[in-house]
């Protein structure tokens, strides 16, 4: 499989993520594939698997939409936005959140290193409403 082919079928395995082919991880990832973001730092492809599961506990309708992909040799960037709503504020306001996963995969297209970028302070906190109202006044604060 050509590395276009692999990252074209890996980005719509994302933007088509649901609750009933979360099982299909292995598919796609090394079975001691690495995953960091800001929250979360694993090893396995089961303990992956379990972050994405917990997704979908903690949010209503996730959707990932991939706008950009930069792809070099055995790695790949992704530029993208998930889209939210909170369940524990009744279903509210649609949220998104913009983000970078950089990827690295191994002889056989299957992932290996997953490392996602994206600014928890800014895109999570700033939206809550006791903490985001004190991210606010202190980025005021610091601003030029």
């Amino acid at each position: 499989m050509s590395n276009d082919s692999r990252i074209d079928t890996l980005v719509s395995f994302y933007e088509s993520l649901s609750v009933e082919n979360l099982a299909n991880f292995a598919d796609f990832y090394a079975e001691d594939a690495y995953f960091k973001d800001p929250f979360n730092e694993v090893r396995g492809v089961e303990p992956i698997r379990r972050i994405f599961t917990h997704m979908f506990d903690q949010v209503a309708e996730p959707r990932f939409v991939v706008s950009e992909r930069v792809v070099q040799g055995a790695s790949a960037v992704l530029v993208w936005e998930f889209h939210y709503r909170v369940k524990f504020w009744g279903q509210g306001q649609a949220q998104s959140i913009c983000g970078v996963s950089h990827l690295k995969f191994d002889a056989e297209g299957k992932v290996v290193w997953h490392r996602d970028y994206w600014d928890a302070a800014e895109e999570l906190y700033s939206k809550l409403p006791v903490v985001g109202a004190l991210m606010r006044g202190l980025k005021k604060m610091v601003a030029s």
